[in-house]
């Protein structure tokens, strides 16, 4: 149930800073509004998450899977491309989540 919980996190972040893109420095309401709920959802699921998970594994998970996740809806919605280098990176990051995921003693399986 934990990483249902992290899982949630991630994804009510991804909501949230996809909106911040589209709430142009917090002048358009729903976008603003959507921004506010989702970072709140995301902090509430996380902590949740932080009961038996370290928090650092947590966090390597959230921001791993978040960079994903964020670059992907940066390209769907906003048709922003990356580079080589910047996929390259991010395919190493997600590597890292992966390792900890499937190596790791404390990532709290």
């Amino acid at each position: 149930m934990n990483y249902a919980y992290l899982f949630a996190a991630i994804i009510c972040e991804v909501i949230a800073t996809s909106a911040l893109k589209a709430s142009e420095g917090f002048s358009r309401l729903w976008p603003s509004a959507l921004v506010i709920v989702g970072y709140g959802l995301a902090f509430y699921f996380l902590s949740l998450t932080l009961r038996t998970i370290p928090v650092g594994i947590a966090y390597a998970v959230w921001s791993g899977i978040g960079i994903v996740l964020i670059a992907l809806a940066g390209w769907v919605l906003y048709r922003q491309s990356l580079d080589l280098p910047a996929i390259l990176g991010i395919g190493l990051i997600l590597t890292g989540v992966l390792v900890i995921n499937l190596f790791s003693r404390t990532a709290g399986h």
